[in-house]
């Protein structure tokens, strides 16, 4: 059998792809990350599947539960919050599968990041302002970041900034880009996006830490900076434009 990597969503449970409902409803074997996962969201998963919740699980425990599985001949998807192609560990728990001759694939979800967009109504690319995201983490107790990848060298950019994994560090990640965004910068924090507890705080560079600390955030949180977030500032498009030389359409 193939084990399923499966983008979650953000957390709502009519956020999941068809496909990944398809495969909740035919999986034997259904592994989830407890810590960001709203529970309807299993509310997909047959009534006899195995719910293994892995928020308390090394990846060699995961990974020896997703091996046996294959071996007993059941279907498997292993859930991932948001898409799978961000901070999902895909990449480790591929390579452990490879090693154990275990096939799999991966089905895409809606990602954290624009779900917190979509919770403030924001374009994170506005014309004139930026037309660049950047995603990236802050470094806490988590793997060390690249040399290359500095919160200082993003910040030179002055793209739109979607932090993942830096809630507990929201004041020292402001003050290392006050100087590029400046302090009245704007800042939005959604936390749990799109869950029924979910939490939007608006700010600035200046002040949105002593929000952060006020409503004691400490995970499932994406914090968004940059010029985009402000909704009076920006041109239009020349996609759109009237201006624009468009081809004549052709008939039938």
């Amino acid at each position: 059998m193939t084990v399923h990597f499966v983008g979650a969503g953000p957390g709502a449970a009519d956020l999941i792809t068809l496909r990944a409902a398809a495969m909740l409803a035919r999986a034997d074997v259904v592994l989830y990350p407890g810590t960001y996962l709203d529970a309807e969201v299993l509310g997909h998963c047959r009534g006899d599947a195995q719910l293994v919740d892995t928020q308390h699980l090394d990846l060699d425990r995961i990974t020896a539960v997703l091996v046996d599985a294959h071996e007993a001949g059941h279907d498997v998807v292993r859930l991932t919050s948001g898409d799978p192609s961000l901070y999902s560990a895909v990449a480790e728990q591929t390579r452990r599968l490879d090693a154990a001759g275990v096939p799999w694939d991966v089905t895409p979800g809606v990602p954290a990041y624009a779900a917190a967009a979509a919770a403030v109504g924001r374009e994170l690319t506005v014309p004139l302002v930026t037309q660049s995201v950047v995603l990236t983490r802050a470094q806490a107790r988590s793997t060390a970041m690249p040399e290359s990848e500095s919160l200082a060298a993003f910040a030179a950019t002055r793209a739109t900034l979607c932090l993942h994994l830096a809630i507990t560090r929201t004041r020292e990640v402001m003050g290392e880009l006050a100087g590029e965004y400046g302090a009245d910068c704007p800042v939005v924090v959604v936390s749990r996006a799109t869950q029924p507890e979910e939490l939007v705080l608006r700010g600035t560079v200046a002040d949105i830490a002593d929000r952060v600390e006020a409503a004691g955030l400490r995970q499932a949180a994406v914090i968004l900076v940059g010029r985009a977030l402000d909704p009076s500032g920006g041109g239009e498009s020349f996609l759109y434009s009237a201006d624009r030389t468009r081809r004549p359409t052709m008939p039938g």
